[in-house]
Formats: C-alpha cells, structure tokens, sequence
C-alpha cells in the first residue's frame, strides 16, 4: 500500500468554505431572524445639531393602530444603567468622561440622534408612528468645526465637561526634541488635513433582542465584530449578569470598524424587548446609516520636520486635533496609536508629539479600516513635500531615510522594535516593476502635449499585532483563546472568539489546522458567533492572522497530541513513532497501520478504557502572539489628471506588500485589492459633509460618492515574505494596509502630475472641484 503524502493547504489558494453558501443567497444575516411575536422598532431622530429637548409628545403615535410602544429617553433611564459609552468605559484613559443616555434626554447633539424609539407590529407602522412624534426643540449654537470647539466660547456639548475638550491635552518627546531641531540645517513647516469619511458596508448595523422575564436571560441576534464584546455592553448597561446574556451573530455584511460593540441604539432595543416582554427587531436603513452610524478620521496636524540639506529627515514634532463627533469613543484613543506609529520604517531621532480631542455637532467618531491611518498620510506627505523642496527624488529620499537592518533590530523613536521589517525591499521591488526613469521620460514628453501624468510613492508598516513586548501580552487583547475538539465522524471543530466580516475565517482557520492536525481541509469546521460557546476574542486590527492562526496552529498540535498518546493504545507503538496524515492515524513509514481518525475518537468515545487512558479530545488553548511582527509595504500610483476638469484617471497600481507567510495568497490579494478600492475612494469621491448649522449633507449615495469597478484599476501586487521571526508563527494581518497607504499614494501622484502648476497638496479628499481651485490658488499665487 503506497503512502499518501500529507497535503498542504497552507499557503495555497483554496476555495472560500463560505462562498457556495452565502453566493447562492443562503446565507443567514440579522435580517434574517424571525422570532415568535417578534415587534420592529423605528428610531426618531433630531432634525437639529444642538438643541435642548424641551419636551416630547408621543399621544398621537401610541394612538396608532399598531404602535405598541413609544419609549423616549426618560422612560429607558428608569430602566438602564447611566453612564458612558460601555467601551468608552472600558477603554478610554483617565479623567472625567461625557455621560449621556441610550437616547437623548436633556439635549441632542448631532443631527440624527435619536431622541425615542417607536416599536410597532411592523416596520411600516413603527416608522409612520415615528412621524407622529412631536419634539419641542430650542436651538442651541452648532460647534460644527474643531477650531470652534477649541474655543472656550463655544457652548459645551456636555455640561459635566464644562468645555469641548476631552481629556487632558498631552504633549510626549522622544529624543532630544530641541536639540535636533537647534542643529537642523532647516526647519519645514506644513499644516496637513484629513476629511471627515466613513464605513460604508453593505449591510448596516441592527440586532434582534429577546429577553425572557422568566429565566431574566437576554438574548441578541446582532451584527457584531464580538459576540463577547456586545455582551458586556448590554449587560453594563441594562443591569444583567453578563452569564443571563446570550449574543449571536450570524453572517456579516461587512464592517470595517463600525461594528464593534453595542451601539446606543442597539442597547434601546435590548432595553425595549425587556420592558415589553417580546422580541424586537431593529435594522438600521442606509440613510441612517450615513448619517448617524458614524464616521472616521476629520484630523489636522501641525507639522514641524527637521531635515539636513542632504534630505536626512532628523526629526517632527507634531500637534494633533482630532473631532471625535458628539459621543466620543475611538476618537479618543486613536492620537495615542499615531503617536507611536508616526516614525514608520525611518530613523527618527527625535519626535515631538501632543494631541487634543474635541467634541462637535456631528456623529461620532468610530474605527475605521486601520484606524490610526493619518500617521502614515502625514509622514508620506511630508516626505514627498520635503523631496520637492531640496529637489531629490521621492523614491531616493525615502530610501535614504530607511531604518537600516540591524542585529539586534533598529529600535523606532518610539520603542519598537522594527524587526523584521522589508520597508527598503518592498521600495526596491516597486522600482524593478515601474520603471520611474523611463515613466519620467514619458511624463516630459507628455507634459509638452498638455497631458500631466504623475509619479506616487508611499511606505508603511503596521503593527499586526507588532513585536513581542518586554513586558508580555497585557489584557484581553494581548492573548487568543480557542477551544478544539475531535468528534467520532472524524471532523475537527475549532471554536473562536473571532467574527468573521468577509475576511474568510472559516477557510484560513481551517487551512492551518488541517495541515498541523493531519486531516483533509474538508474534515475542520470553525464555529464562530455564539458568547455562550465560543471563547473571547475580537476581529479587529489586523490580528486575527497571527493571533488567531497562531492559537489554531498551536491548539491544532495540542489536540493531535492527545490523539497520538490514546492511538499509541490501540497499535501498541509509542506515541513519539505515531503521526496523523490525510485523517490516517498511522506508524510512520508504516501506510498498513492505518487507522481513521474517526475511529480512534469512536474507540475513544466507548467507555472501555479505564481511568489512567485519556480519551477527552478536547483542548483549551492560547496564543500571546509569539515573537509578533509587522506587516507592511511601498505602493506606487501612476495617474493623469485632466487639467479643464480636475478628473483623476488612475492609470497603474501597483503594490508591493509583505504579510509574512501567505495562509491563503487569494484571500490577502482580495484583503488587499478592496482595501486600495477604499483608499481610492476616499481621496476622490468620499466625503462626509456638514453645513454650517451641523446639517448632514451626504445622507444618499447621491451625495457620498463611493468608487465602482470604472474608478479602481487593475492591481498589480507584488509579495514579499518577512523573515520569519518565530519558530512556527508568521503570518501578519493584511486587511488594512491598502486603505492605510492608498491616500498618500494617490496624493502624492496628483501632486506630482500638478507639479508644471505649483500645486502643492496638504490635504486627502481631492474630488474635481478641489483640483481645479488648488489649480486656480497656484496660478493667482
């Protein structure tokens, strides 16, 4: 009998486990969830940015033919926790935080809060019970732009903050900030910004609440990057034991950060199924999506860079303001992220670093597909503007400025370790691709026609999830958890704290373990989606390739290990001389020993071995994340912008991107390729807009504009493989490195095909309009 070869999935672009289901329109969303006696609910919101709630009258909705209930602000505090933000609470540093209600009492603060909540027998009749509703307003001044809510005059969103300031103003140095900046040969100022945008998934937020009064249990069907994380929040919220909570999620239509916990409506529903003793569904629609789900970034930065006339980028020091929104949360948190990340792949020797958040009249602030994403849009930025100044090359200065391989490796301003890091690799791959002599060549030429081509560069890394720290993993987030059984059909079941969105977990997870554990792909299924039966965990970050694949990689080994050591009972050979090949237990070298796996886990299961045998296939296994590691890489951009209409036509793309080993090559191509889609839609279309009385002007796509397939071009990508760091860990998150290096790719190719105007570019969102008034400002200039 010949001996099958153990196959390799590994590395190799399987099939989506995913795709037959959910193509062929079987998948199970939260949408999907019908409940016995199952109630819907509309939210009211405000038609005000800032206004004081003088009163709310909801006669004539409960009046309503229908209308079961009209919960408003006041009747949802008599029966939940006052408070912040659940994850604000948990997250956020110290110092005294905005407290506010599930929906809003006293004030609302950005057009869109929602003020009451109307559950009926159907959505239809919810929403004409919201109608109905009356709500006396007064009008309160809009702190629409963060300049404003710096100022000590403007009206304080939060009465127990006194101003709209959030948290203490922090200044950090790194190296000797003065000095650097005495002995520098000059000294470049720039103000740099980034625009309010936003997560735009296919399916929005919404949940289906069930709470039964006899067990006093909780039950939530949501759509949610952790069935843990939402369960905490409803349970803080509302006053349960976390252990009376359930949270299940079911397939996801995407996400990208918005998604992360409970949401204030979410937990009005919790709280409405509970007061009404029945389900409720809610399912937000897109305009409320775009205007009240959230948004991201809307960032400015002063910066200063010391450089040597050479082009030695010696130093920044740099002041942050970030407008969180209304209810911040993540914007809070994100200057500490930039502040870390702000170096890259250089060799800073010194780095100034203070940031100041604020509240406005506007939605709040939420993580969006690499959520600290500014620090590499402003230190690429200042690259190519400091390279135009002393006349070098974008590529040469990046290249020269590159922290050198060392051993031990070359340490970030800000304590990181870079290793690992393939920065000046991934610059190199990207310059034997494009040929920039022979692009500029063809741009002169072209420039003589009238026809202005541009050349963009930008390098990043990111921490996924970065080095081992000197002080290990700390908290929830610094370790995975997954349990892992072997049942007697042979099948090989993982059970994970990750929520899959669309980054194909059930496919990459199952890949590892099949390799390690020794049985074919088709033999592991991986549960995700239930906080009653799967451990802790969080999609998020990029981490999951390395946390989570590494807790597969290493509980895979652990289980197989238990088989071996009982199988070692029933062929009478040491377990040392056993190994597990194509769901074969077998002697290796020896094809006639075999015996399935599934019979051994059957023998295991039959109760006829005694104590001393163990027959529990069962593992609880966790990952610290190992040696760690970065991912990374350079992108390069060539476009033409037509110079009578501002249209950008991006007409090569490529990238160069190192994610350690490849799980799965197509699945991080598709990672890559949707994050660049955003990036460029965040640059040329994507704007989230507020008139000067806090009016949401992009609540259609009519007015946010999201790139299609006629906006991307054709991607090239190009891999590189880190050296590896660990003894069997190294693979690295992939997920939000296109939208992070995109932007500054692409401004900085407009820029460059701007250069005969003397343009010069400071900020992200450069639709047509735009291009033609920085045109129009160079040539008055």
């Amino acid at each position: 009998m010949a001996q099958i070869a153990a196959q390799r999935y590994t590395g190799a672009s399987v099939k989506r486990s995913e795709d037959p289901r959910i193509l062929a329109g079987r998948g199970r969303y939260v949408d999907d969830i019908k409940l016995p006696g199952m109630l819907h609910a509309a939210f009211v919101r405000s038609p005000l940015a800032h206004a004081r709630v003088l009163a709310v009258d909801a006669s004539a909705a409960r009046a309503l033919p229908g209308v079961v209930a009209v919960l408003t602000g006041a009747d949802l505090d008599a029966v939940t926790i006052p408070g912040q933000d659940p994850l604000f609470a948990m997250m956020a540093g110290p110092g005294p935080k905005p407290e506010y209600t599930l929906l809003a009492t006293g004030k609302v603060r950005f057009a869109g809060d929602p003020v009451a909540v109307v559950v009926a027998e159907s959505r239809y009749l919810a929403e004409d019970g919201c109608e109905l509703v009356e709500v006396d307003y007064a009008d309160l001044p809009p702190v629409i732009s963060a300049a404003f809510a710096l100022d000590p005059a403007s009206p304080p969103l939060f009465a127990n903050l006194g101003n709209n300031i959030i948290g203490p103003h922090k200044r950090s140095e790194f190296g000797d900030v003065a000095g650097v900046f005495a002995a520098a040969d000059r000294v470049a100022e720039f103000r740099i910004d980034v625009h309010r945008h936003q997560n735009v998934p296919m399916e929005g937020r919404g949940c289906v609440a069930s709470y039964d009064a006899g067990s006093g249990t909780l039950t939530v069907h949501a759509a949610t990057q952790s069935v843990h994380v939402t369960r905490m929040g409803a349970a803080m919220r509302l006053g349960i034991e976390a252990d009376k909570v359930r949270v299940v999620a079911g397939d996801i239509g995407g996400s990208f950060g918005l998604k992360i916990g409970a949401s204030r409506e979410e937990l009005a529903v919790a709280a409405a199924s509970r007061a009404l003793g029945r389900p409720v569904k809610w399912i937000e629609d897109r305009s409320e999506n775009l205007t009240a789900s959230g948004q991201a970034r809307e960032e400015s930065f002063n910066v200063r860079a010391a450089v040597s006339d050479d082009g030695d980028l010696l130093g920044l020091d740099v002041a942050m303001v970030v407008d969180t929104g209304a209810y911040p949360v993540m914007g809070t948190m994100v200057p500490a992220i930039i502040e870390m990340m702000l170096p890259g792949p250089y060799k800073l020797a010194a780095l100034g670093f203070e940031s100041t958040a604020v509240t406005t009249n506007k939605a709040s602030y939420i993580a969006y597909r690499g959520p600290w994403a500014s620090e590499t849009f402003v230190r690429e930025r200042v690259l190519d503007l400091l390279a135009k100044d002393l006349g070098l090359d974008p590529l040469e200065i990046r290249l020269r400025n590159l922290a050198p391989r060392t051993d031990p490796p070359f340490t970030m301003i800000t304590g990181r370790p870079l290793a690992g890091v393939t920065a000046k690799e991934s610059l190199e791959r990207i310059a034997q691709v494009v040929d920039i002599p022979a692009f500029r060549r063809r741009q002169a030429e072209e420039r003589a026609r009238g026809r202005y081509l541009g050349i963009g560069l930008a390098t990043f890394i990111e921490a996924a999830p970065g080095p081992r720290s000197p002080e290990g993993p700390s908290g929830p987030m610094g370790m995975e958890f997954m349990r892992l059984t072997l049942a007697d059909d042979g099948v090989v079941t993982l059970f994970t704290g990750q929520m899959p969105h669309g980054q194909s977990h059930q496919t990459t997870l199952a890949q590892i373990a099949a390799d390690e554990f020794g049985v074919p792909f088709e033999q592991v299924r991986v549960i995700v989606g239930d906080s009653d039966v799967v451990p802790f965990g969080l999609t998020g970050g990029s981490r999951s390739a390395t946390m989570t694949g590494g807790v597969t990689l290493h509980g895979a080994r652990q289980l197989k290990g238990k088989v071996l050591d009982f199988a070692a009972h029933l062929i009478e050979a040491s377990a040392q001389d056993l190994d597990i090949v194509d769901g074969q237990v077998q002697v290796r070298g020896d094809p006639d020993s075999a015996i399935p796996v599934a019979e051994v886990a059957r023998q295991a299961a039959s109760g006829e071995f005694g104590a001393d045998v163990d027959t529990n296939f069962e593992v609880e296994a966790s990952f610290d994340g190992g040696e760690g590691g970065w991912s990374g890489g350079s992108h390069c951009a060539i476009v033409e912008v037509d110079a009578e209409t501002g249209l950008v036509r991006i007409e090569r793309y490529v990238a160069a991107e190192d994610c350690g080993a490849l799980i799965n090559p197509a699945v991080v191509e598709g990672q890559i390729r949707g994050g660049i889609a955003q990036g460029i839609g965040a640059v040329l279309l994507e704007r989230s807009a507020y008139d000067q009385d806090g009016n949401y002007q992009s609540a259609t796509f009519m007015d946010y504009l999201l790139p299609t397939a006629c906006d991307v071009p054709r991607i090239e990508i190009e891999h590189l493989q880190t050296v590896p760091l660990d003894a069997d860990v190294n693979f690295r998150g992939v997920g939000e490195g296109g939208m992070i290096i995109a932007p500054p790719t692409l401004v900085n190719a407009i820029e460059d095909a701007l250069t005969p105007f003397g343009v010069r570019i400071c900020e992200q969102h450069l639709p047509p309009a735009r291009i033609l008034e920085l045109i129009a400002a160079a040539d008055a200039g």
